[in-house]
This record gives C-alpha cells, sequence and structure tokens, in this order.
C-alpha cells in the first residue's frame, strides 16, 4: 500500500489510460532519495496489465558509455529495427553498437526511437520504465527525452525516475515531497521491525520529514547500538549511514564480493571478477539475508541504489582500484572494449600514457556514436593520465569541443580554461579560442564570441577561414562595422580555406560583395556559389539562408529544400531549425505564403524546443508573430512576443523581426504613428542589412506618407533602392516602384503604380492594387478604383491578410460598389498548421512513413492527424486529396 500518495497515483493511472486508449505521454518523477518514485513505478507495472511493460534502470557504472542505457532500453524491440526507414535504422544501429556509426545527428536517433516505440504499439500499448534516470549516459536520456516530446497518437507511455531537476526538460513531471504527518504514523506503524518508544516513535518521524525510506531504515538504525546514522548528516547521508551500517555487519568477504557487484554489470561479470580477488558464489548468502540484494543466474540487484552507493563509498580506495583492475582483466573482446578502458582507467592512480591512449581511442568511438558528453569524459580522463603536458593539453581541447557539441557551456569553457595553460601551439590556441567563442554565442554573448573568433583567425593562419567563416555569425549580430572588417578579412583567407570549406567562405564572400560594395562590379553569379555535398553541415546550413540578404530568395527557397532532404537522409536533424527557418522566408517573400510560412516555422519552432536551440526559438517566434501581425491576430502576435523576449536578452535578427511584426500589427490597425516609429528605427538601426530590417522599407515609406512625413523614409529608401537593383528581382525592383508611387504625386504616382504591378507575388500585389485603388478614389476615378479594389479584396481574403482585407472592403464601399462576400481563405481554413502540413505532403503521394520522417513524428501521429483531417475537406480517402487546392 502506497500511503499518503492518491495525487500521485492518480496522474500514474491517467497515464496508463491514456496509453490503453491508444493516446500517448510521458510523466517525470522527480524527488530525493527514499520519496517513493520506485514504489510508483512498481504500481505503474502492477496495473500495466494488457500493456508491454519494459522496465529498466540506469547505472552509474555506465553513464560514461554512449548509449549504453538506451541499448538496455530498447533491447525486446530490436528486432523491429528492419521496420525502420534506412537513415533511422542505420542511425540507431551504428549508436548501439551494432552496426558501423554513420555519424548521423544524435536528434534521428531519438526520431528513431519514436519509430521503435510506435512500431512495437502496432502490437500492444507500450509503456517504458526508468529508474534512476539520472545515471543514463547523456545520449540515452536525450534520445529518450526527444521521442518523448514527439509523442502523439502512439500507444505508449514514459514514466521516468530521478533525483535531479535537469534531466528530461520540458516534459510534464510530478515533484515528490513528503508524506504528510498521518500517512508517515501510517507507515512506520506497519514497518517497523520491532516496537518503539514514543520518544524513538516521536525521533524517526522528525528526522525522516515524511521520506518513505527513512521512515523504514532509520528505525533500525536507530537500534543498532554501532549505527552511524547521526543527526548532523543531510537525509540522504544518513540513509547511506544506515545502509553502510548494514554492510558494515556483513562477513569481509561478503563486503568485497558486493564491491565487484556495486561496478560490474552481470552475475557472470561479478563471479569472474570475484574469482580473481578470491571470494565467490559462497559469499553472496549474507547479503541476500541481509536483505541487502537479491541475486538470480542474470544478475546482482541492490534493494536500493543507497546501498550500492554505500558499499561503494565506504570501501578503501586501495579494494576500489583493485576491484577495477580485476573488471579490466575479465572484460575481453571489442565489445567491452569502452568498459575494458574506463575499468583500466578507474585502476590507475597516476599517469600512465598507454591507458590514456586507450581512454582517448574510446573517446573517438564514442564521438562516432553521437555521444558528445561520453567522448568529452573519455577525453577528459585521458588527459589526467597523460605523461607530457602538450598531450594533456591536445586533450583538454578535445574534451573542451566534445563538451561543446554535447551543449555543456560551463564544461567546454572549463576544459578550455583548464587547457589553455598548455597551449603553446598557436593552432591549438586557436582551438579554444573558438571554443569560447562557441559557447558565448549561445549564451548570447555576441561582442565576446566575436572577439574571441577573431582572436582565432589572428593567432593560426591555418585556421583564419574557418574562424572567419564562424565570425560572420558573429558580426551579423553586432552590426554594419563588424560586418565589414570580416568582409575585407574574408577575402584575404577565402583562397586558404580547404577543398570542404571553401565553397562556403566562398558563397558568404559573394553575398557580403554583394551587401557591402556599393559597385559589385563583376561578382561571380550566384548559382556559382551553391555550396556542395561534402561541406561541413552546420557551415552549408548556416550559408543556405545567406543568400536572403541580397534578395536571392527563390535561390533560397530551393536550397534550403535540398538541403533538408540531406539532413534527413545523413541524420542532421539538429540543422533542421536554421534551414526551416530559412524555407519560411522564403516562402514568406518569394510565394507571399503566409500560411505555408507558419506551417514550416511552427514545425521548426517544435524542433527548436526540442532540442534546446534557444537561439532559433527567438528568430522563429520573431518570424510567427510577423505573420500573425499579417493576419491580424493581434493576441497571438502579442504572444509569441512575449515569448520571444521571456528569455532575456534577444538577438538582433529576433529583435528585428518582432519590431516589424509588431510595426505591421499596428500598420494594420490604422495605428500609423506608432508603426512609424517602430519601422524608422528599425531602418535606422546598425543592423540595417538584416532580412528583416530591409524589406520592412515598403512598410516605412507607406507609414510614412500616411502619415504626412515621408521625408521620414527617404534616406532608408535610397539604401533599398540601390539593394533592389542589386538583387536583380523583378519583386523588389516593382516593390521599389510601388514606394516611388507612394511618395510622388500626380502623373508621375500613376505611372509608378502601373509598372508596380508587374509584380506576380499574390499578398505584394495585392497591397500595391490595395494602395493603387486608394490613390484612384481620392483621384475621383471611382469605377476603376473599384476593379482594383475587388481583385485585391479577393487576393486579401483568400490570403488570410484581414487587416488589408477589411482596409480594402473600407475603400470599396466608399466606391459605392456592391460588397463582395467574404471569401474563405481555401479549402484548408479550418485544418491545423500540423494537419495542413501532413495532408499537403499526403496530396504529392507520400506515405505515412515518409512523412512522419520528414515532420519528426511517428506515422501512428501521422495517420491520427489525416483521419481528423479528412472530414474538415469533406474527403473520404487519401486519393481525393490530389484534387483539392491546397
Amino acid at each position: 500500500m502506497l500511503y499518503g500518495r492518491d495525487a500521485e497515483i492518480s496522474a500514474v493511472d491517467g497515464l496508463l489510460r491514456r496509453v490503453r486508449t491508444g493516446g500517448s505521454g510521458a510523466l517525470v518523477l522527480r524527488g530525493e532519495p527514499g520519496i517513493g518514485k520506485t514504489a510508483l513505478l512498481d504500481l505503474a507495472a502492477a496495473r500495466g496489465e494488457g500493456l508491454r511493460v519494459i522496465r529498466r534502470a540506469g547505472a552509474g557504472s555506465e553513464r560514461n558509455l554512449a548509449f549504453a542505457g538506451l541499448h538496455l532500453l530498447l533491447s525486446p524491440l530490436l528486432d523491429r529495427l528492419d521496420a525502420l526507414p534506412q537513415p533511422q535504422r542505420h542511425a540507431l544501429s551504428g549508436a548501439l553498437g551494432l552496426a558501423p556509426a554513420t555519424g548521423a545527428d544524435r536528434l534521428l536517433v531519438g526520431l528513431a526511437v519514436l519509430s521503435l516505440l510506435g512500431e512495437a504499439a502496432e502490437e500492444r500499448p507500450v509503456l517504458c520504465l526508468v529508474d534512476d534516470a539520472h545515471w543514463l549516459d547523456r545520449p540515452s536520456m536525450e534520445a529518450l527525452a526527444f521521442a518523448a516530446r514527439r509523442l502523439d497518437a502512439d500507444a505508449v507511455g514514459l514514466l521516468v525516475a530521478t533525483r535531479g531537476d535537469e534531466e528530461f526538460p520540458g516534459l510534464p513531471e510530478l515533484r515528490l515531497r513528503g508524506l504528510s504527518v498521518p500517512a508517515a504514523a501510517a507507515l512506520l506503524e506497519e514497518t517497523a521491525r520491532s516496537g518503539l518508544t514514543p520518544a524513538r516513535r516521536y525521533r524517526v518521524l522528525t528526522e525522516a520529514r515524511g521520506n518513505p525510506l527513512a521512515l523504514i531504515e532509520l528505525p533500525a538504525a536507530l537500534h543498532d547500538p554501532g549505527g552511524t546514522a547521526s543527526t548532523a548528516l543531510p537525509l540522504t547521508a544518513r540513509l547511506q549511514a544506515a545502509f553502510a551500517g548494514q554492510v558494515d555487519h556483513l562477513p569481509e568477504r561478503s563486503r568485497l564480493l558486493l564491491l565487484v557487484a556495486a561496478v560490474a554489470d552481470g552475475l557472470g561479470e561479478v563471479l569472474a571478477a570475484g574469482a580473481r580477488l578470491g571470494v565467490g558464489t559462497a559469499d553472496l548468502p549474507p547479503a541476500e539475508e541481509a536483505g541487502l540484494i537479491t541475486a538470480d543466474e542474470r544478475a546482482v540487484r541492490f534493494r536500493h541504489p543507497l546501498i550500492r552507493e554505500a558499499v561503494y563509498q565506504r570501501a578503501p580506495v586501495g579494494l576500489r582500484l583493485a576491484v577495477h583492475g580485476a573488471l579490466a582483466e575479465v572484460l575481453s573482446g571489442d565489445r567491452d572494449a569502452d568498459r575494458r578502458a574506463w575499468h583500466r582507467a578507474a585502476a590507475t592512480a597516476g599517469a600512465d600514457e598507454r591507458i590514456a591512449a586507450e581512454l582517448e581511442r574510446t573517446a573517438r568511438r564514442a564521438a562516432a556514436r553521437l555521444g558528445s558528453a561520453a567522448a568529452a569524459a573519455a577525453y577528459r580522463r585521458a588527459a589526467e593520465l597523460s605523461e607530457g603536458s602538450a598531450e594533456r593539453a591536445g586533450r583538454l581541447a578535445l574534451a573542451a569541443e566534445a563538451a561543446t557539441e554535447a551543449g555543456d557551456l560551463d564544461g567546454a569553457d572549463r576544459l578550455a580554461d583548464e587547457a589553455g595553460g598548455d597551449a603553446a601551439d598557436p593552432a591549438l590556441a586557436a582551438r579554444l579560442a573558438q571554443v569560447r567563442a562557441t559557447t558565448a554565442f549561445s549564451r548570447g554573448e555576441y561582442g565576446a564570441a566575436h572577439r574571441l573568433v577573431i582572436s582565432a583567425a589572428d593567432l593560426s593562419p591555418e585556421r583564419a577561414p574557418r574562424a572567419l567563416v564562424q565570425a560572420v555569425q558573429t558580426a551579423w549580430y553586432l552590426g554594419h562595422d563588424a560586418l565589414l572588417e570580416v568582409w575585407d578579412r574574408l577575402r584575404a583567407a577565402a583562397p586558404r580555406a580547404d577543398p570542404q570549406l571553401r565553397p562556403v567562405a566562398e558563397l558568404f564572400l559573394g553575398v557580403l560583395t554583394r551587401l557591402l560594395d556599393p559597385d559589385p562590379g563583376d561578382a561571380v553569379p550566384l548559382a556559382d556559389l551553391t555550396p556542395v555535398p561534402g561541406a561541413p553541415l552546420r557551415d552549408y546550413a548556416l550559408a543556405c539562408g545567406a543568400p536572403l540578404l541580397i534578395g536571392a530568395d527563390a535561390h533560397v527557397l530551393q536550397q534550403a529544400t535540398r538541403m533538408q532532404a540531406l539532413c534527413r537522409a545523413h541524420g542532421g536533424i539538429g540543422v533542421l531549425p536554421m534551414l526551416q527557418f530559412f524555407q519560411a522566408q522564403a516562402e514568406l517573400f518569394q510565394h507571399g505564403r503566409h500560411q505555408d510560412a507558419t506551417a514550416t516555422a511552427e514545425d521548426a519552432l517544435r524542433t527548436a524546443e526540442d532540442t534546446r536551440q534557444a537561439q532559433w526559438a527567438v528568430l522563429l517566434r520573431g518570424l510567427l508573430a510577423y505573420t500573425a501581425a499579417v493576419e491580424g491576430d493581434e493576441h497571438r502576435c502579442l504572444r509569441l512576443s512575449a515569448e520571444a523576449a521571456r528569455g532575456g536578452a534577444v538577438p538582433m535578427p529576433g529583435a528585428h523581426w518582432l519590431d516589424w511584426a509588431q510595426a505591421v500589427l499596428d500598420l494594420g490597425q490604422g495605428r500609423v504613428e506608432a508603426a512609424l516609429v517602430r519601422l524608422d528605427a528599425l531602418t535606422r538601426g546598425p543592423g540595417w542589412y538584416h532580412v528583416s530590417a530591409m524589406r520592412c522599407v515598403p512598410d516605412l515609406v507607406e507609414a510614412a506618407v500616411r502619415h504626412g512625413e515621408p521625408d521620414r523614409a527617404r534616406p532608408s529608401f535610397a539604401r533599398y533602392e540601390r539593394w533592389a537593383r542589386a538583387s536583380g528581382q523583378p519583386l523588389h525592383q516593382a516593390t521599389t516602384e510601388r514606394c516611388r508611387a507612394l511618395l510622388a504625386t500626380g502623373q508621375e504616382a500613376e505611372r509608378h503604380y502601373l509598372a508596380a504591378l508587374d509584380i506576380t507575388q499574390p499578398y505584394a500585389h495585392a497591397r500595391t492594387e490595395l494602395l493603387y485603388g486608394e490613390w484612384l478614389r481620392r483621384s475621383r476615378r471611382k469605377s476603376t478604383a473599384a476593379v482594383h479594389l475587388t481583385s485585391a479584396l479577393e487576393t486579401l481574403d483568400r490570403l488570410g491578410a484581414r487587416p488589408w482585407s477589411d482596409r480594402a472592403r473600407i475603400e470599396l464601399q466608399a466606391t459605392g460598389t456592391r460588397l463582395p462576400r467574404r471569401t474563405r481563405p481555401g479549402a484548408h481554413d479550418d485544418l491545423t498548421s500540423q494537419e495542413r502540413h501532413i495532408v499537403r505532403l499526403a496530396a504529392q503521394g507520400l506515405s505515412n512513413k515518409d512523412i512522419a520522417a520528414q515532420l519528426i513524428l511517428s506515422p501512428r501521429t501521422v495517420g491520427h492527424h489525416l483521419y481528423k483531417a479528412y472530414p474538415k475537406l469533406g474527403v473520404a480517402s487519401r486519393a481525393e486529396l490530389a484534387g483539392l487546392d491546397l
């Protein structure tokens, strides 16, 4: 019986109900040792009738072995690997050591976990129970968390128990507190091994503070004359001391065998290592009789993790070294190479270059299997074992780079600082500067990041091209002067770049030349500057969006689509938010498809949040706030803006998108002065070259003219004219004509309006027709005005641009024309963004598995959303989707 846990039991039962009925869910149980997390897992397992229950626990001895926890959890399901799409199958097989590592993004492993659990759930709903999750290796934890956040209609449940606060962020959680006094008293009454005096009963209740394990174990410790559970110790330490007291009563040989079991895996390994230390199976019964362990033909299991920890921590150092040495001797073959290396390292007190080199090989294998955190730990320990200062510094640098990949920013900085004292080699010093630059940039410290990356370029001519490619991004966040400096330096360094990086460097150089050089002259055609596969994935992806700066939207749309396919094929899931941000902008500008851009950005935002890429999440929220403003959804626009600003300092590009969104919202609602103030500041600021700061100039011109201050827009418009001319794109040149029309008078204005109507992009064309219609009506040419206003109204209604369609409706009414009925935005108007995205892909003929792989969902979830979308669209089958206007 679980005392005082009615609310927690109800939450667990709710999860089980959802899973049984085809839904999914995850729940993280957090709390101190002994608070009852394992008891709730026991309850879930006992009530899991009809479900396939898979239960595993993290082990501290495997925390530095990449994907060890995931392998253990998924082992019952690995016979279904062949059902996964090939990229996912290869990524998961490589991560688990079942096949050569493919170098795929570790997030693809998370998607493969989601797909594998979904496949298993086709036969029977699945319930995964994970105890001691704080001991899981980080790659396993990340893959499980990623899959858990994507669960939807998969009939999969995940119940996780952990002591920590950092594991599995963003998932629903229950924080277990101490039992109430009545519940604690009832538990103590039931479990006390012998009668307690009132004084001792009061002492136990006071010191246990409602911790169920303490209520069970402390009475025995108080009865033990030699007990060491001092009241001066924290509760967890007192519980460990209580368990240690029970261990101390065992024979010496049993204590030694328990120490082996505390760091070994499986009964065979325990007995083999024990034999080398002179102990064996005959020494197990005393520990079993004391209730400290249970043993079967496969494993020795401790009754509670604190017992394992007490056994290990109480053992003399020399004995621990001997146990690790014995385990290293019994582990043989390639399969146990990494565990053998770690045990050898744990058995070594001083420097040993041979073991350091072995551990470095372990780190490289972990990195190849996407275990960056495990690689960092292995490099760090290898550095401690290094005999020379140069070897130590090199391994610490490798550890710092791996920690950066793992997202451990503080750890990366500490390792870089530690390595810096021994970094006599300029190339090594440059690498460390780039590590610090990366961590500073990730924290939003853009000035510091830029200074560090420039110093890296100065330190090592060899690394200068790579450092300056990184500097393009840091300068981008600082302003025109920093970007001008990087452009100048990159011109000298790009020819020295290695063959893989050179196309990226040349693309950045080509874009910056067109953007910053007043006379770019015979610039290389953009099509000739496209990076080829083989360039570093993140650099290639970042370069993919650079042409947005010079208005080459069609080029970006083509390359972003191509690059996403490449990322999905090769496992670069973590780069998708960046690429989809570029794609959404290109959809917005090239085709005026606000709903498409919204669907793309929402999908990207989910992935950015799942992968804790705060920078891209801010940018995507800014773009989504803008599309909400275009649609006149003030509540959504302001909510997204507030969410973007919640994390503290907003990077310059994100702030620009948010300012533009607010200005468009104001302009659409008739708050012209407020819009003008925002747009004027945005276009005159140090980031005038940013995509949103440049593209907002037509809105600035409109706001300035409507407010009666056209001169406020002229300086920014002069720059926009040069930019549009240099872009060579008809859309931007036509938009320039619209601005000229607004700033002109009489027949000159009409000439520019007529030229501006060459715009084929629907939203921009409709905005131009609206402005031209307003000008015609003010010129008392009502019948001609009505033609253009009617056309604008129909398009703006269809696009869902409500503020502008309302304005067109008012203007049309003023001409005396009968108003048409409001046009529905389309057949898919009632769909959610995700349903719309899925329906469009299904209409193209993609299978549920293909759609799932593209949208990072499970096939069951895709099918669920299609099933909900059909009645909204008035269709009964997939075949009918192709005939709809989507």
